[in-house]
């Protein structure tokens, strides 16, 4: 059984078990999270939303909350001796999924 989950802005393919990294959740590490917007839900018999899957939920775990690494951001334009150099580091949360609930 997998589902397609909304979160972050983007949408996540997930089944039982599964860790996945996604978009900073505002809960501590070990805390329980609940995915209402579910848009597919995979198996047996499968259930698309209009936009989203009434009474699906997908319910993981946190295991951490981190940073990725340093992304690099360039801008530069060529004969004007203009060039600007920038670091990010995206936030991050990692969720082990427990349950699919359909």
């Amino acid at each position: 059984m997998y589902a397609i989950i909304e979160t972050g802005g983007k949408q996540v393919k997930v089944t039982e078990g599964q860790e996945i990294y996604i978009e900073k959740l505002d809960a501590e590490e070990g805390d329980s999270v609940t995915f209402e917007r579910v848009i597919l839900v995979g198996g047996d018999e499968t259930k698309v939303g209009a936009p989203y899957v009434e009474g699906a939920t997908v319910s993981g775990k946190v295991d951490k909350q981190g940073r990725a690494k340093k992304m690099i951001v360039y801008k530069y334009k060529a004969k004007k001796n203009y060039r600007r150099k920038q670091g990010h580091r995206q936030p991050y949360t990692k969720v082990t999924i427990e349950k699919i609930n359909a």
